[in-house]
């Protein structure tokens, strides 16, 4: 079964790190995404812009082009992992491998594969 790993931060925060600090935690994600590529489970990855370089669009009549995100929430979605694994116990086991967990958010969904 395939999973996202959608990984939320306050941009605010990660955007005040150093590069240092921010390679600290690249550092981290990548001992996990080498562990899920190892075994043949990693799908796509992506780090996100943030949402200030957004654009949304409004299905009006006719549609609507905004800058920036729709939503105005305290924490962002910063990146994703895709996994493929079992089922949602092994999805949450690595979602809690995820540096990002200790500060922000993550969710674990299962993907409709169309």
């Amino acid at each position: 079964m395939l999973y996202a790993i959608l990984c939320y931060h306050d941009e605010d925060f990660v955007g005040s790190w150093t590069r240092e600090q921010d390679a600290a935690v690249m550092q981290k994600l990548a001992v996990v995404q080498d562990k899920l590529a190892k075994q043949g489970r990693l799908g796509p990855v992506a780090r996100l812009l943030p949402t200030t370089s957004a654009t949304t669009l409004r299905k009006e009549d006719p549609p609507l082009v905004l800058d920036g995100p729709y939503a105005e929430t305290k924490e962002q979605l910063g990146g994703y992992y895709m996994i493929e694994v079992p089922d949602l116990d092994a999805a949450l086991a690595w979602a809690a491998r995820c540096p990002g967990a200790s500060h922000g958010a993550i969710e674990v969904r299962p993907i409709w594969e169309m």
